[in-house]
Formats: structure tokens, C-alpha cells, sequence
């Protein structure tokens, strides 16, 4: 275990709870605080130790972890609680530009800093396929390593702040487009007489097939985008055939109309300049 034998915990929706949790079965000594006091009974049952204000939780230990909505919340949350000496951890989700800002405003009040993002299934946080992105001094996170390793595997990812949440909140904009697209088909499925567990069946081995898509699109992406004409008129027809499918169903094709105006608007930019425009390109803002 590393010498670091207890921390705070501040902020106890679902991931600080499970972070609690998980750091109480690893043996650290837990102090938690969270805006509306009731979270912290049952943490208490298992052995936690509730402070009455966060300044209070801050001043019980040199480490604490911070598990908030986003960064702004830790400016309110931490504004009168002395930082002097102590190490900061914030694990909450915001932008790479806001974390950045966070952390020059904790390292101005005399601590270190270092920021973290979860990329679980929920708050299944010892899930094995779980991971905390980290990003900030190494040599800190060598010294925090053992801690939050209790927690999950880390990933460091370089000295910058925003780091962990660049790669994270990239992952979450995958993810929030899976997760809609997702229930479209559900919905296209149930609605049509179709069987939803005969689809699951189906799709059991999409993973192996994504990463193939995910090289091979991250490789044109290298080299400016996917720029095949044909390939972008037949995607554009594509997405129309799931329109059509869906409302046929009764179900909101909204997502697939979205999808399919970035086609449209990859078209109308090739058409313009005389030259393919890949959709990537629109994505950054290239046209």
C-alpha cells in the first residue's frame, strides 16, 4: 500500500461513493462531505468519517479527492477550506480548457494538483475493463499511484491538465452517440414485430468489426479524412434508407436526419470546390 494512508473524499454522487467504497475495502481511512449531509449515513455504516463542512474534510488529510458535478462546482466547494501543502484530485468531468483553469486556480493556493477521469461502465468502478485517465506531474502520480490504483487501472497521460479529460470526454462522444442510436434500433426493432433479443444475437460480434472501423477511419483520418465520393453518396442514401425504416415504424429518426446532413454538407462542399471533402474535415471545422 503506498504511504498514504487516508484521504478525503468530497462529493458523494454515484462514482464518490464508489470511490469511498472501494477505498474502504483497500484499508485507507475515509473522511467524506457532501453538500446534502444524508449521503453520508450509509458511507458511516461502513466506516467513513463525515465531516460537517468541506473545509473540514480538507483539513483532515493531505489527499483529497474531489467527485463533483464539474469544475465549477470545486471553486464553491473548496473557497474556504485552507490548501496549503495539500494534494488536490479532482475527478470530476468538465472540458480540457476548464480543467486547466481549475488547476492554476488550486495551485495558486499553495497545492498540487492532479486531475482524473473515470471511464467505466456507470460507477462500476472495479469492473475490469474500468480505467482512470490521468493527467498532471508523473512524478505525482507515481507517489498516488498505489491509492488510486485501489480504484482502478490508471492510464497517465502526460504532464498537461486537460489531458485525461480530452481523451475522456472524446470516448463520451462516442458513447452518447451509441447509446441513442442504440434504442433507435431497439425502437425500430420492437416497433416493426421485430425481436429485440434475435438482434442482440445478431450484433454479438459488432466489437471485433467497430475496431476495424475505428483503424481504419483513425488512419484516414491521419491523412485528412475519408475523401471516397461514391462511398460518401452511398452512406448519404444509406442514412436515408434508416430514416425511412424507422418512420415507416413510427420512431424518431432525428439522430440518422443529423447524420446524414454531415453527408449532405460533405457533398455540397465537394460539389463547391471541385474536390472531395470528407466529413472529418467538416467535423474540424475545415469548411
Amino acid at each position: 500500500m503506498s504511504a498514504i494512508k487516508s484521504v478525503s473524499v468530497l462529493g458523494l454522487g454515484p462514482m464518490g461513493r464508489a470511490t469511498v467504497r472501494l477505498l474502504l475495502a483497500a484499508g485507507y481511512d475515509v473522511t467524506v462531505w457532501n453538500r446534502s449531509p444524508g449521503k453520508t449515513e450509509a458511507l458511516a455504516e461502513l466506516g467513513a468519517k463525515p465531516a460537517a463542512t468541506a473545509a473540514e474534510a480538507v483539513a483532515a488529510n493531505d489527499t483529497v479527492l474531489l467527485s463533483l458535478i464539474h469544475y465549477d462546482a470545486m471553486y464553491g466547494v473548496l473557497e474556504a477550506a485552507d490548501l496549503t501543502g495539500k494534494t488536490v484530485v479532482n475527478l470530476s468531468s468538465d472540458s480540457p480548457a476548464n480543467t486547466a483553469k481549475g488547476a492554476d486556480w488550486v495551485l495558486a493556493r499553495g497545492a498540487r494538483f492532479l486531475t482524473g477521469a473515470y471511464m467505466t461502465q456507470s460507477d462500476d468502478i472495479a469492473h475490469p475493463a474500468s480505467k482512470l485517465y490521468v493527467s498532471g506531474p508523473a512524478d505525482l502520480h507515481e507517489e498516488l499511484r498505489p491509492m488510486l490504483e485501489s480504484l482502478c487501472a490508471n492510464v497517465h497521460l502526460g504532464g498537461d491538465y486537460g489531458l485525461a479529460q480530452l481523451y475522456y470526454q472524446a470516448g463520451l462522444a462516442m458513447f452518447h452517440a451509441y447509446l441513442i442510436s442504440l434504442q433507435q434500433a431497439f425502437a425500430m426493432i420492437e416497433r416493426s414485430g421485430g425481436d429485440i433479443d434475435t438482434f442482440l444475437e445478431l450484433s454479438k460480434d459488432d466489437a471485433g468489426s467497430q475496431r476495424d472501423f475505428s483503424l481504419y477511419f483513425a488512419q484516414a483520418a491521419k491523412n485528412g479524412g475519408w475523401d471516397d465520393l461514391a462511398s460518401l453518396k452511398m452512406m448519404h442514401a444509406g442514412a436515408q434508407h434508416v430514416i425511412d425504416a424507422s418512420e415507416d415504424a413510427g420512431v424518431d429518426a432525428a439522430i440518422t436526419r443529423t447524420i446524414q446532413d454531415y453527408y449532405q454538407r460533405a457533398l455540397d462542399a465537394t460539389e463547391r470546390t471541385g474536390a472531395v471533402v470528407p466529413v472529418y474535415r467538416l467535423f474540424r471545422g475545415d469548411h
